[in-house]
């Protein structure tokens, strides 16, 4: 049987390395593996990825060049700046008058803090004209006989003027150092804020060279051809070179794969997805198709790096339960300490000869923690009592998951701790996970509250090998629709295996204008172009918030070989109970909207008593996928050709006038296989011209819908 090309992945997380494969046409899984991650090899952690991706392909039954796409996800980045294992950088400040107050104050950025008691490595040397060769060869000199191993250039205002910048590291380009730019690494304005990013991005920079080259070198003799892709903390990919350019993007990144596994493969359109692990849960949100992102915190301080918005909640499979002493027993909490920090096993995995005659008492798993942590001491020895082996008791993890157990043995860990409780075996396990997941369920309600998801179709995906012992039993707490990913254990690897090519491009300009803002959405564009992604297929999201003046474009794009036709198409009844599902009505209440290219859209009518009568919508594409939800809509159908008229009269229908201003409305065009979405643009002429720049390309008959709600 000829082999399924397959997308290949490897993750590394502590002393393993995982390897999926992934078939291009269908998004199955076809494989996985573990190695150990070599650490100490000659090669670094090159020799453990080839090792497991030759293990991979050999239990496929594939060859190297069958490969069509690889993705690498690393931990690295974000290891080096919690271990202090960075580089001294070298940092030239470049100004006169004022400007040379503001750029000298950047010297202080040696001040941060790594880890307790180790400081950010960083030397500092000043210019005032940077077109003066002579002074920066000699500010150059002086951080290299400092220790400096990268360079970094900022001055006031280079998002705007970067010949500065660019002069001077052309002038230290002699010294043979990797070098960066505070406007390459972000164009937002704020000397402090984007210095400070470029620092810490230089930091890592050349630990995170080293590794990509050994990286790509392994890879090519290995024989596989396929372009080498790397995660990003916004749950997308980029190339190997512009990882070299910008290592920073890859810290965060463990969080970003999950939630890009489960956009990809449980196909999310609006929720939360949790990823739990044995001693914790991430948390993050899928708003609309899209993952929630905001400039993250990076060694205490805000940075431009745009990442994953993930909350942590200290609960996850390994927690242990915390029991009150005196007369009445009762269940006072769970974690944040887990089996594995207290170096037990869990009890569920136990036998039941070796739970026999167990006793519960309660431990200090750690020096300065409190002595209330219950375990139970049997026969076979001493054991922890965790969420999942409530989960198992109480049947909530199904076969064939990753931390399923027999029942009956789960019942019997909690037997022990049910007496003591007062209570039977589903009451203890029931308190148990109520005391653990209740800390879930508070960050859970408070990004829903602050993302505005829809209650209506928000649902809840679990993932991570722990997924069971808290995404079900959160479903039942909040009423919210739950389910646990496939292959759950390994969804972030799959995450990066099925991740688009992405990349963000962010301007402050004042007044923004349509030509402005056409620029940038083509930056964008082509940025994830030239890192491989099929120019047809990118998909290119817009907004300007007219508060803050910032122009954002937002570019997701598949590679070449990853847009290939799909081995599976839904039908159309599939379709429509799928819409029909997301809709929360029976299919014979939904009808076709419209459609065009690849996505039919779908609607019902909510009527409601002293209320406008709601039209919610799903577009859902050939796959089956809902792309996108919209609670109240106007759908209308087209032409490219006749679109730009269509388009203006809907803008002018459909604009809304009050105390905040003028605000176009949310509009979103179907043109083949894209969405282009515009909803992020509040007023009407560059909204209209952003339309027209989607079409421009396109033959004049084609099908479009337009998909417009208006803003309240």
């Amino acid at each position: 049987m000829p082999c399924a090309t397959p997308s290949s992945w490897w993750w590394l997380v502590g002393t393993f390395t995982d390897a999926v494969a992934v078939d291009a046409a269908t998004l199955e899984l076809l494989g996985q593996v573990k190695v150990p991650t070599s650490h100490h090899h000659e090669d670094g952690v090159a020799h453990g990825i080839v090792e497991a991706l030759g293990r991979l392909l050999e239990e496929i039954d594939c060859d190297p060049q069958d490969v069509a796409f690889l993705a690498h996800g690393t931990t690295q980045a974000t290891n080096a700046l919690l271990e202090g294992d960075v580089a001294t950088t070298g940092l030239i400040g470049i100004g006169t008058g004022p400007g040379a107050v503001l750029t000298r104050r950047l010297a202080a950025l040696g001040k941060l803090e790594l880890t307790p008691g180790k400081r950010l490595p960083l030397v500092y040397a000043h210019v005032p004209d940077h077109r003066d060769r002579d002074a920066v060869g000699q500010a150059a000199d002086s951080l290299v006989r400092q220790g400096a191993e990268v360079l970094v250039a900022s001055e006031p205002f280079s998002v705007d003027r970067p010949e500065g910048e660019e002069a001077v590291l052309e002038a230290a380009r002699g010294h043979g150092l990797p070098m960066t730019a505070g406007h390459e690494i972000t164009s937002l304005y704020g000397l402090h804020k984007r210095t400070r990013t470029a620092v810490v991005n230089a930091a890592i920079l050349p630990r995170m060279l080293a590794t990509a080259d050994l990286v790509d070198a392994s890879i090519t003799r290995a024989g596989v051809t396929a372009p080498l892709m790397v995660m990003r903390c916004d749950g997308g990919v980029m190339s190997l070179d512009e990882m070299r350019r910008r290592p920073l993007l890859t810290i965060l990144s463990g969080p970003a794969a999950g939630v890009a596994g489960a956009l990809m493969q449980e196909r999310i359109s609006e929720g939360v997805f949790l990823e739990t692990g044995g001693t914790s849960t991430d948390i993050s949100v899928v708003r609309r198709g899209k993952v929630a992102v905001q400039h993250a915190t990076v060694l205490g301080k805000k940075s431009y790096l745009n990442a994953l918005d993930v909350r942590t909640v200290g609960v996850g499979g390994g927690s242990m339960v915390r029991i009150g002493d005196g007369a009445n027993r009762t269940v006072t909490g769970v974690g944040p300490r887990s089996a594995h920090i207290a170096g037990l096993p869990y009890a569920c995995f136990a036998s039941v000869e070796e739970l026999r005659d167990a006793t519960v008492g309660t431990i200090r798993p750690m020096a300065d923690d409190p002595a209330d942590y219950a375990v139970l001491d049997a026969a076979g020895g001493r054991f922890a009592i965790t969420m999942t082996c409530a989960a198992n008791a109480l049947g909530l993890v199904p076969e064939g998951d990753f931390a399923r157990c027999d029942p009956q043995v789960a019942r019997a860990a909690l037997a022990p701790l049910a007496a003591l409780l007062g209570t039977d075996v589903d009451g203890a396990a029931t308190q148990l996970l109520d005391a653990g997941v209740e800390q879930v369920k508070t960050v859970v309600d408070a990004m829903v509250g602050d993302y505005r998801l829809d209650e209506d179709t928000a649902v809840l995906v679990g993932g991570g090998g722990g997924a069971a012992s808290v995404t079900p039993h959160l479903a039942r707490l909040t009423g919210f629709e739950g389910r646990i990913a496939r292959h759950s254990e390994v969804i972030s690897p799959i995450g990066v295996a099925l991740a688009l090519v992405r990349e963000q491009i962010e301007r402050i300009i004042p007044g923004a204008g349509q030509e402005q803002i056409l620029a940038v959405r083509a930056e964008a564009e082509a940025a994830v172009v030239a890192q491989g992604a099929a120019a047809e297929g990118v998909e290119v999201e817009v907004t300007v918030d007219p508060q803050t003046s910032k122009v954002r474009a937002v570019a997701t794009g598949a590679t070449e070989l990853r847009t290939q036709d799909r081995a599976h198409r839904t039908d159309d009844g599939e379709r429509l109970r799928n819409a029909a599902a997301s809709l929360k009505t029976d299919a014979s209440a939904v009808e076709v909207l419209a459609a065009a290219g690849a996505h039919t859209v779908y609607g019902t009518e909510v009527r409601r008593r002293l209320r406008a009568t709601r039209r919610p919508v799903r577009v859902v594409d050939a796959d089956g996928v809902v792309r996108l939800h919209v609670a109240d809509a106007h759908v209308e159908s087209t032409t490219v050709a006749d679109a730009p008229g269509v388009l203006a009269r809907l803008v002018k229908e459909k604009t809304s006038y009050g105390d905040g201003g003028v605000r176009a409305p949310a509009v979103r065009l179907l043109l083949g296989s894209r969405i282009a979405d515009l909803s992020g643009v509040l007023e009407p002429e560059p909204l209209l011209a952003l339309a027209r720049g989607e079409l421009r390309s396109r033959g004049g008959a084609e099908p479009v819908v337009a998909v417009v709600e208006v803003r309240s």
